[in-house]
């Protein structure tokens, strides 16, 4: 038989979709099952966007241009500007997702053995794009003990090497909830010009910001032109991750003209997907504001509950909608399992993500796991009770 590539080989599972298969399994056997696994919202879909897919009215659903709809992209430069970025439509390839928009810049920007910075734990298919475009991640621990907060400029430039091509960051922070500040971001933003580096913003939580705290764009620091990659994605801030639209956005011609190469290459972005991402550039201020309330009030029952069970801990975040928790267990993979296949508490469970796939140092986060508060009050409060129910019970308890 033909083998397997040793790409195909290297690429990881991920450990959001991995359990499903149990999931599936214990929903079968009459188990109610909490997914607090996976960042899908449960806020409705702005109904501009499902109306503008109902009332397409074109004959032909035709290839867009490779950047994506003229359309769409001038009127994204109005959205930037009104957060303070100011960039031009030809400055904007729309993408696939954010998912597709990363390929772009991994590809447009590195070559097979160059080596990408990524303080860890990090969005966990980042390891899989570098994978997918040949690049070593070189992850730099950051610590649940002081909330995931930037690591020390040092540890950074330790691992610094002639194959030292990027820098990549999520800002607010998938899965920890981490909000980089300027600050941080200044000093991001010293390292890369110290080192000819390019800087890669995962930027799609934006919106999602607590405590009074504000966001800060890597485009907005000065001096960084032509070392800043932006990533953006309407996926969790209209909730509308099905769409599968995103965008790449830099102000470097030459790594536009090279990523408009591997746009040309797929063709086109998805053309109803470009309508309804075009016609929600019109959801009225009102609808974040109310998005924001909920989710704040979600991330105080998460913070709450789970800081009052015996030998469990997260720090507060301070923007998306994620915690990394550290639990008194032996093994986050083996919990996670058990979870879906041999507990239940009044015929209930929880799905939770294991946070060692959200690291690329093998053996980190085996206590922790990251956990989406994209559920309603309600069933956030009882999915906590019966994560303290599993724990008390839990065979490989370590306390």
């Amino acid at each position: 038989m033909p083998e397997i590539s040793v790409k195909g080989r290297q690429m990881p599972e991920s450990p959001i979709r991995k359990l499903v298969p149990y999931a599936e399994a214990a929903k079968k056997r009459g188990r109610k099952v909490y997914h607090l696994n996976i960042g899908q919202p449960d806020i409705e879909t702005p109904e501009i966007m499902v109306n503008a897919v109902k009332n397409f009215t074109q004959k032909v659903v035709a290839y867009s241009h490779s950047a994506g709809n003229v359309s769409y992209r001038e009127k994204l430069t109005g959205y930037y500007k009104s957060i303070g970025i100011d960039i031009t439509a030809d400055q904007i390839i729309v993408a696939a997702g954010a998912s597709e928009a990363i390929l772009f810049a991994m590809q447009s920007t590195m070559d097979p053995g160059d080596e990408i910075i990524i303080p860890e734990p990090f969005y966990a298919n980042y390891n899989g794009f570098a994978v997918n475009s040949g690049v070593v991640v070189r992850p730099i621990p950051s610590f649940i003990h002081d909330g995931f907060a930037l690591p020390p400029i040092t540890e950074f430039e330790k691992v610094i090497t002639e194959k030292t091509k990027a820098i990549m960051i999520c800002n607010p922070n998938n899965p920890t909830g981490y909000l980089y500040s300027k600050e941080e971001l200044m000093v991001l933003r010293d390292l890369a010009l110290k080192y000819n580096l390019f800087i890669f913003a995962d930027e799609v939580y934006r919106e999602f910001c607590y405590d009074g705290h504000t966001h800060t764009s890597v485009m907005q620091l000065e001096g960084l032109e032509n070392h800043t990659i932006l990533i953006d994605s309407v996926s969790k801030r209209y909730s509308a991750c099905g769409v599968r639209i995103g965008c790449l956005i830099t102000r470097n011609k030459e790594v536009l003209a090279t990523a408009m190469k591997f746009a040309q290459a797929r063709l086109s972005p998805p053309s109803f997907g470009q309508v309804a991402a075009e016609a929600a550039l019109d959801v009225p201020l009102a609808y974040f504001e109310a998005v924001l309330k909920e989710y704040d009030a979600r991330r105080n029952v998460v913070y709450t509950d789970l800081n009052a069970i015996e030998g469990a801990f997260c720090p507060k975040p301070k923007g998306a909608f994620y915690v990394v928790a550290s639990l008194p267990i032996d093994n986050a993979d083996r919990f996670c399992r058990w979870l879906l296949e041999d507990f239940d508490y009044h015929g209930e469970t929880v799905m939770l993500a294991p946070a060692t796939g959200f690291y690329a140092t093998q053996g980190s986060g085996m206590n922790e796991v990251r956990i989406s508060y994209v559920l309603n009050v309600d069933d956030l409060h009882a999915s906590m009770k019966c994560l303290k129910e599993a724990l008390r019970v839990y065979p490989g308890r370590t306390l």
